[in-house]
């Protein structure tokens, strides 16, 4: 069945009270600046009443962007606990796909020698620097400029700090694990978010 695609006003769409999808700022602004780049080319799934099922990140972005319409596919068929289980499923089951790091790797050469934004990828420069650093060409990254002092943080435009810390190889594949297991516990797909967690655990 082809699906009906409509727009819909973004002031009309109703979130989901109870999503437990959170989504910070920094994403909503990428999001935002992939909306910008690319278009909107992901709908917002709806109830057939505007109540939002998936897409609550990209109705944020829409409204920082102040979009007045957004696209909508309504699915109205789904009963309500198929729609509560849709919610979960559609942001959980996107969270668990891994990457092939090789293929992701050849890609991002490909963009930069493109002269393509990366920021517009969702990774954060020491994200795709850390890709480069064993047995890659990391010339193309300058991983110079995100490994900073970590009392002299640097800040972003956007008023975020980065700054690097240095681990050995095994602490660094302890550190990730860890991450990656709090952004799956979590139904996060924020680094920054899956750190302040484990932060908040001994603050």
């Amino acid at each position: 069945m082809k699906p009906n695609i409509k727009l819909v006003k973004t002031a009309d769409l109703i979130p989901y009270a109870l999503n437990s999808r959170v989504h910070s700022d920094a994403q909503v602004s990428q999001i935002a600046a992939s909306i910008k780049e690319f278009g909107f080319t992901n709908p917002v799934l709806t109830d057939g009443e505007n109540g939002v099922i998936a897409g609550h990140g990209r109705l944020l972005a829409a409204q920082k962007l102040k979009l007045d319409q957004v696209p909508v596919i309504e699915l109205g068929h789904l009963s309500e606990a198929q729609k509560k289980a849709y919610i979960i499923a559609d942001n959980k089951l996107a969270s668990i796909a891994d990457w092939d790091m090789d293929a992701l790797k050849v890609e991002i050469e490909s963009l930069q020698e493109l002269d393509f934004n990366l920021d517009l990828l969702g990774f954060s420069k020491f994200e795709i620097s850390s890709m480069f650093q064993e047995g890659g060409d990391d010339s193309l990254f300058e991983v110079d400029d995100v490994k900073i002092e970590i009392d002299k943080p640097k800040k972003t435009d956007d008023g975020y700090v980065e700054f690097a810390v240095v681990l050995s190889v095994d602490n660094k594949t302890r550190l990730l694990s860890a991450i990656n297991k709090i952004k799956n516990e979590h139904g996060t797909q924020s680094n920054e978010e899956a750190l302040m967690i484990m932060c908040d655990g001994f603050a």
